[in-house]
């Protein structure tokens, strides 16, 4: 393992994903999955006035994975499925260069050195993918 990409943090983000277990009563479930490492992320949620007011995550991922995952779960209760798209629109253009801004999701920061392997890109997205595309569905 390289050092400045899987330091202590993103191992701690990793062993402590907020929601890590799913809903029984979901309203929406996706799975999303990484083609290039396997990693995979189900999401489970359920929206109240139009906001995410329960969801429940299955983590299968690598560190990467899960350390993003555990930061979108701390911090996507509460938020529209606008919200969360627009949250999964702006990692996508992070990783693929096309912005600088990591500041709209709290704690994002602690992944920016994964930005120069993209072939982890796939299964730090799927969280956010994941989730986005729950209360899609859940908020129709």
């Amino acid at each position: 393992m390289s050092a400045p990409l899987y330091n202590k943090d993103i191992l701690r983000l990793a062993a402590n994903i907020p929601h890590h277990k799913r809903l029984p009563d979901a309203q929406a479930s996706v799975e999303k999955r990484s083609p290039t490492c396997g990693s995979r992320v189900t999401a489970d949620a359920r929206m109240t006035d139009g906001r995410l007011s329960d969801m429940g995550l299955d983590v299968k991922a690598c560190a990467l994975g899960q350390a993003s995952a555990s930061l979108m779960a701390a911090h996507a209760v509460g938020l529209t499925a606008d919200e969360l798209a627009e949250a999964r629109d702006r990692l996508t253009a992070y990783l693929a260069g096309t912005s600088e801004d990591l500041d709209f999701w709290p704690g994002l920061a602690v992944l920016a050195p994964a930005r120069g392997y993209p072939a982890r890109h796939a299964s730090i997205r799927l969280g956010f993918e994941a989730i986005a595309e729950a209360a899609r569905m859940a908020d129709t």
